[in-house]
């Protein structure tokens, strides 16, 4: 079972400098509104997240199309952005193989190599797909509103890429997961007889990994989607009850809440000490960031709520970053990621008996090695004052990543309610996708672009040529 340890936030173990536990205490009231609100928003079809968990229909559905059309290609290509990209990446990196993409077919059991194309940049796009080989390769378009412009880029491109190469039959090369009902995406499929997978309308991008975005590359690529949502199914029972101390996303989001708005300590590092976990931080980054991160709550008022998430990695980051964490302002709150099972470890060979700098490290191992530093910098932090907790899962696997994905969606839940905000918007988001659509000449944005070129111009005294 995940384990979740918060000691080291508490004010008795950090010589006053962390959260009272009074303070804790005092959540609870607070809580039981954050857990009935949360309840009467899942009731009113506001929240989907959670009933992913239960989704069978589409498991089933996307099961079949992993184990049959999808199983004709030796790699998929993700095209997506945000949300769309980053689950996917992080599903990709723990459950997988480290060199997945650079195995062979047999070494892969013909299972496809996984690509996530989340940018725009020339240089990356280009050479990307004048390498891959078209004939062998599904493109996943994931786009919710199919009005992403970064996305549908991309998919222009690669669509005249495989006209080009296969006229007609380039459909068979595309798989469109967009809305059910609405949108540009929705529209084409039915044009152009597209296959697609639904992603269901109150499931923000953010909040869709444990959707067909990220359900269907992880299931072709024989990761246990099963697993991944019977894990989400016991945080969500776990979370059910509206006793603070008991529900963990509850005290996770409440002690981050309290660090921010009475510890002053608006910066949340998350560091995990697993390389197959790193790239769930940078999912979370995006999670706490864009659905905390508001002008305005609920009821209209400014307010500038919103923590910075940070991504760090252990060890590495214990030479670039934790000094700045120990000895630095004390406006940090550090969460460790960590597994208590790595699996196959790698020994530590014994050699140089006479150099005691080498000595030491003979007979033990590598995930020894790994873990014995996370324990020594939880505590350095804690003798420093330095609030940090801890998340350990038994293993990473499937079940356990659908559990610690579904705590930390819960949490940003009911973190917003803290704040007084809405998590499930991202206005700031809006405003600079509609200056784009403006800038670049939508139809039905010449306001936005109308503003974009009435802006105070620079001054050229401060540009450097």
């Amino acid at each position: 079972m995940l384990t979740f340890d918060y000691n080291n936030m508490l004010a008795p173990r950090l010589g006053g400098r962390g959260i009272d536990p009074a303070s804790l205490d005092a959540m609870a009231g607070r809580f039981r509104e954050a857990h009935a609100d949360t309840a009467r928003r899942r009731e009113a079809g506001e929240i989907g997240f959670f009933a992913l968990a239960d989704a069978n229909a589409v498991v089933d559905e996307i099961q079949t199309f992993a184990d049959g059309q999808g199983q004709a290609f030796s790699n998929l290509v993700v095209l997506g952005i945000g949300g769309s990209a980053l689950g996917t990446i992080a599903l990709r990196t723990a459950l997988l193989h480290p060199l997945w993409n650079e195995l062979d077919d047999e070494e892969r059991d013909y299972y496809p190599r996984i690509y996530v194309l989340d940018n725009i940049d020339p240089a990356t796009i280009g050479p990307f797909l004048d390498r891959i080989d078209l004939g062998r390769t599904l493109f996943n378009i994931v786009s919710k509103s199919g009005g992403t412009a970064e996305t549908m880029s991309q998919y222009l491109i690669v669509r005249e890429r495989l006209q080009a190469a296969f006229g007609e039959d380039y459909r068979r090369h595309l798989l469109f997961t967009t809305d059910p009902e609405k949108g540009v995406l929705r529209a084409l499929a039915g044009e152009e007889q597209i296959p697609t997978l639904p992603i269901p309308s109150n499931v923000g991008g953010r909040f869709s990994v444990l959707s067909s975005v990220g359900l269907l590359p992880a299931a072709m690529a024989g990761i246990d989607i099963a697993a991944l949502l019977e894990g989400a199914r016991d945080m969500v029972a776990k979370c059910e009850t509206d006793d603070l101390r008991a529900n963990p996303a509850g005290v996770f989001a409440a002690l981050q809440y309290l660090a921010d708005t009475e510890r002053q300590a608006p910066i949340h590092v998350m560091m995990p000490y697993s390389d197959r976990l790193r790239d769930v931080a940078d999912w979370f980054r995006q999670l706490w960031a864009e659905s905390l991160g508001k002008q305005r709550t609920r009821e209209g008022s400014e307010v500038f709520a919103g923590p910075t998430p940070v991504k760090s990695l252990g060890a590495t980051d214990q030479h670039s970053q934790v000094q700045l964490y120990v000895e630095g302002p004390f406006d940090k709150t550090i969460t460790f990621l960590s597994e208590a099972d790595f699996g196959p470890d790698v020994p530590i060979p014994s050699a140089y008996e006479h150099h005691a700098e080498l000595a030491y490290l003979g007979g033990h191992s590598m995930g020894e090695l790994l873990r014995t530093e996370m324990l020594a910098t939880e505590a350095a932090l804690a003798q420093r004052g330095r609030m940090n907790m801890s998340i350990e899962i038994p293993r990473v696997d499937a079940h356990a990543l659908g559990e610690l994905m579904m705590m930390l969606q819960i949490a940003t839940v009911y973190a917003g309610h803290f704040y007084g905000i809405d998590p499930l918007d991202q206005p700031g988001v809006e405003l600079g996708k509609q200056l784009t659509y403006g800038i670049m000449g939508r139809p039905g944005f010449e306001q936005a672009r109308a503003e974009w070129e009435g802006r105070t111009p620079k001054d050229d005294a401060f540009i450097i040529r």
